[in-house]
């Protein structure tokens, strides 16, 4: 036992001397911390190597799961981006056409105006009819003007309760008839708004006398002769004249001044007692002339 205690006593001693002889300052360590330092060194390079594979591999396919995510999020935001640009031009032309609708009205203190909104096109007749959301609940009856904040579009075709239908100026209807006026700096010439010209995309207007002068870039409005539509409700600008057929009138193309095509708000023109009887007072005074 004792023998033992000793063996016990000077190994601990030793381990106590070593770990002291180790833990000083040196500039060169033995040849056997050297040696295990090596095995210990080439073990870890080894495994090292793969983990590092490992890890570079797991970053990587965390970098892509990211990326994913990231880019259906962009995606998301740039839908809501163009559905955005998209509300606001919307927003921007309802803007601009309902200023106009009100600077258009202030104008129009003789006559009965009715808001109302295209609800359906008939894909057969495009260039022909619209329906708007008013009918004869709202007052709306037959023949009555309709035009945007730009210009004059066509008429009331024929009335429901709570819709009516609406034949615009480019309708192929030979009856579709529309008394004009073209301004003039000198006179003012008459004539009717018949036709359309699919091709030029504009109006005609014909039974202009052929001794009257009518200048390009001149407007023309309704003259309130015909007892239907009431007076100065821009039509649009002529951009040529020409002989008629047989040359014995004129033809002035006139671009409307509204768009046909993309139309949303639009009002109808009901005439008062007031503006129907100076229409009539005007028209008297032109046949006087």
């Amino acid at each position: 036992m004792n023998k033992r205690l000793i063996v016990l006593l000077v190994s601990i001693i030793l381990l106590v001397a070593l770990i002291g002889f180790s833990l000083r300052e040196r500039e060169n360590i033995s040849w056997p911390e050297q040696f295990v330092k090596d095995i210990v060194g080439f073990g870890q390079n080894i495994a090292s190597k793969p983990a590092g594979y490992v890890q570079g591999l797991v970053e990587n396919v965390q970098d892509l799961t990211n990326t994913y995510s990231e880019n259906q999020t962009l995606k998301a935001r740039l839908e809501e981006l163009v559905q955005l640009e998209t509300e606001v031009i919307d927003l921007t032309r309802d803007n601009e056409e309902l200023r106009g609708i009100i600077g258009i009205e202030e104008n129009l203190r003789d006559f009965n105006v009715v808001h109302a909104t295209v609800i359906a096109r008939n894909p057969d007749q495009w260039q022909e009819t619209i329906i708007i959301d008013k009918g004869q609940v709202n007052g709306i009856e037959t023949n009555m003007a309709v035009q945007t904040a730009s210009g004059m579009i066509g008429r009331v075709k024929d009335t429901g309760q709570f819709t009516s239908t609406i034949e615009l100026l480019s309708a192929r209807n030979p009856n579709n008839r529309v008394s004009a006026l073209i301004q003039s700096d000198e006179s003012n010439v008459f004539g009717l708004v018949e036709g359309f010209d699919r091709e030029r995309e504009e109006l005609m207007v014909r039974k202009i006398p052929f001794d009257q002068e009518v200048q390009e870039g001149s407007r023309v409005i309704t003259s309130g002769l015909g007892g239907i539509f009431p007076k100065d409700l821009l039509i649009g600008e002529v951009t040529e004249v020409a002989q008629d057929e047989y040359g014995l009138t004129q033809i002035a193309y006139v671009k409307p001044a509204s768009s046909l095509y993309d139309l949303e708000h639009v009002m109808v023109i009901e005439r008062t007692a007031v503006g129907q009887s100076e229409i009539e007072q005007d028209s008297q005074d032109e046949e006087a002339e």
